[in-house]
């Protein structure tokens, strides 16, 4: 009967996996590797993509941290399963986005920007951080779109 007991393993295997992702459902890991709920009672940011064609992605409530930069924020987002893609140039104070999802910059002409609560960023993401509440938007357009 080595059958029978090698269907049981897989069995076993297979209802273990499905917990695993089902637990991964319900409390999915948030930015910062813990893992909690997404709910109202931890402190979070938000993220907007703004394709500037009238597509945007948005993510509701990122759990925050203390020190978290706008680049921590975009790793979180890239974890999430409809998430993004993104590409930089670049380290610390000189990093560079150059890429969302399939948007890449146009050098001169259209470019992904961002402002956190509608001021224009003046620093590199990778640095810049953000706070509790704070509402952070990438928009691909030119610099004269609001």
């Amino acid at each position: 009967m080595m059958g029978a007991s090698m269907y049981r393993k897989s069995a076993e295997r297979w209802l273990a996996g499905g917990l695993v992702m089902l637990g991964a459902f319900f409390f999915p890991l948030q930015a910062g590797g813990e893992d909690r709920p997404n709910d109202e009672s931890h402190p979070a940011v938000r993220l907007v993509i703004d394709y500037g064609d009238g597509v945007q992605k948005h993510f509701t409530r990122v759990t925050w941290n203390e020190g978290m930069t706008v680049l921590d924020l975009m790793r979180a987002a890239q974890q999430h399963p409809r998430g993004i893609t993104f590409a930089q140039r670049g380290r610390g104070p000189t990093a560079f986005l150059t890429r969302i999802d399939n948007l890449e910059n146009e050098g001169r002409g259209r470019n992904w920007t961002y402002r956190i609560n509608d001021r224009l960023a003046d620093r590199s993401f990778a640095v810049q951080t953000v706070q509790s509440e704070d509402r952070v938007v990438w928009r691909f357009g030119t610099a004269r779109d609001p």
